[in-house]
């Protein structure tokens, strides 16, 4: 092995990329492995984690290459070589070295997410690097690497105020749904999908009061599961539609990668509802067609939606944040550079 080893992180996220952008580039929890596997086969790229949720896609890589080459052969995975693709390509963020590792220790932190100090970004990381980790995309430099930024992720939580309030996409979204029914208790929800997120969701719509929740699933013993643990009802997957005649709230979180609700349906149920509908759609890619804003008395929401109620919970935290942030650039003059010197040692040896 030659020349200098450097640690990058390659992406889109909330911040600068709107919904409809970003679930272009998002990676469904089963092609994970497969994904890695093939990054890690592109010029330049020697270890690599791949990160993809509902607010960001990231690759996190090293290599000893120029810094043109992996990024170029990345981005053509992504987008393709075609003349058009040059604007997309301009959406992607690159930070470098102990810029990266800021970074990275900052979303596990929970300071990069939406939900400022969301618990769910940490789990996901760990998810993450762990389905690479099995894929045998990573080595030395990133295990060493994420394995210490866990640590610090702990630490910025544990000293700090930054998980009071909302800590989760799902408190998020029933924050937004109680901003619309100002009592919950009175409002009938069907929350459809039954993962990490419309568990959460589930959860916090109970502990805010919500009496009737129904929950929608393909696998219908996880939708069981999710219901069970909420007190709430359980509907079959292919049977939910009919529901929506009584529904107030619909929250649609699932995997699926094509739309799930359309607005041909909801004009239908419309017809003999005849009162508001509200639709959160936390799902990238989008589960809600956009086109069913359009129906008569249906309000449709997705992360974008979320992300402008948040924005001002992060404005009047910012002093909180800049605590948590000095907590990091601490720990990056101890530990971090530890890390860039035990990685330039290992390669003086190779």
């Amino acid at each position: 092995m030659s020349g200098s080893l450097h640690m990058y992180c390659l992406g889109v996220n909330y911040r600068n990329c709107p919904v409809a952008v970003r679930e272009q580039f998002a990676v469904p929890r089963h092609q994970l492995s497969e994904t890695n596997l093939k990054l890690a086969s592109l010029p330049g790229v020697q270890e690599c984690v791949l990160l993809s949720t509902c607010n960001r896609t990231e690759i996190y890589y090293w290599s000893t290459s120029s810094e043109d080459e992996p990024q170029s052969a990345i981005l053509s995975h992504f987008l393709g070589n075609a003349p058009a693709s040059e604007t997309r390509r301009r959406l992607f963020y690159l930070h470098r070295d102990e810029e990266a590792l800021f970074h990275l220790a900052a979303v596990a932190s929970g300071l990069d997410s939406m939900v400022l100090g969301e618990t769910e970004i940490f789990g996901q990381l760990k998810d993450a690097y762990q389905v690479a980790l099995e894929a045998g995309t990573t080595a030395s430099f990133a295990n060493r690497t994420f394995q210490r930024v866990f640590t610090v992720g702990k630490k910025v939580r544990s000293s700090s105020h930054i998980t009071s309030g909302p800590t989760s996409v799902g408190a998020a979204a029933v924050q937004m749904a109680q901003g619309v029914f100002k009592e919950l208790a009175g409002a009938q929800v069907l929350v459809v999908g039954a993962g990490e997120v419309a568990r959460t969701t589930a959860q916090s719509l109970r502990s805010r009061g919500a009496q009737s929740i129904f929950v929608a699933n393909r696998s219908y013993e996880r939708a069981v599961d999710l219901a069970s643990q909420v007190g709430g009802n359980v509907i079959r997957f292919t049977e939910w539609i009919p529901y929506l005649e009584n529904i107030d709230i619909v929250i649609v979180s699932t995997a699926s990668p094509a739309y799930v609700v359309s607005p041909q349906v909801l004009e239908q149920v419309q017809q003999t509802r005849r009162r508001p509908l509200f639709l959160i759609d936390l799902s990238v890619p989008r589960n809600v067609n956009p086109a069913c804003s359009l129906v008569d008395d249906v309000y449709v929401y997705d992360m974008d939606a979320l992300e402008e109620m948040t924005a001002e919970t992060r404005r009047q935290r910012s002093a909180e944040i800049y605590h948590c942030e000095q907590i990091i650039r601490e720990w990056l003059r101890e530990d971090g550079k530890t890390l860039f010197s035990l990685r330039a040692g290992q390669l003086q040896q190779d």
